[in-house]
């Protein structure tokens, strides 16, 4: 079983656009070089609109411990994002029978790293199967769960900002 990350996977390095313009080590990505690099993110939402989190394991070296976008993933080196995101969600969930919708891309900056977040949704109603190696579990969301959960130290924040920005942001009932 794997308890840590691979801090010697290389990852590539990408302008604000998404174009590739070197190679760095997860271990540089995430020194506070603020190497920008791409990840891809799957929001699923079943067709009651309940969304579905992962719960990140204790040992991961970022947000340990929090419930988190259901699947996030590092884009490799010589991969295209759409490669990263098949992987990353049967890596992760087990799922492979998904069509992804592409909402948008953003950089996020923490104190850690920078990451061009590729940021997509899908609705399944079929079997998740949270990987025992790199997930500490999931479950469906309904979206009061998840507004109540904000700002308590429960969800990541990347996915608080996230969520906020592609999903909640033109609700009747916006987050104060």
């Amino acid at each position: 079983m794997m308890n840590h990350d691979n801090m010697e996977e290389r990852f590539p390095v990408v302008d604000a656009t998404g174009m590739v313009i070197g190679c760095a080590t997860r271990g540089e990505c995430h020194s506070g070089s603020h190497l920008l690099h791409p990840v891809v993110h799957l929001h699923v939402f079943n067709s009651r609109g309940e969304v579905y989190l992962q719960k990140r394991p204790e040992w991961k070296d970022i947000q340990p411990g929090k419930w988190d976008t259901a699947v996030g993933g590092h884009v490799d080196y010589g991969e295209t994002p759409e490669e990263a995101l098949m992987r990353e969600v049967r890596e992760e969930l087990g799922i492979t029978d998904f069509v992804p919708e592409r909402l948008g891309m953003y950089v996020f900056d923490s104190q850690r790293e920078s990451e061009l977040v590729y940021v997509n949704r899908t609705v399944y109603d079929g079997a998740v199967n949270p990987s025992a190696d790199e997930l500490a579990g999931g479950r469906f969301w309904t979206l009061d769960e998840i507004r109540k959960a904000m700002g308590k130290q429960i969800l990541t924040p990347n996915f608080e900002s996230e969520f906020q920005r592609f999903f909640l942001k033109n609700t009747l009932n916006p987050i104060k």
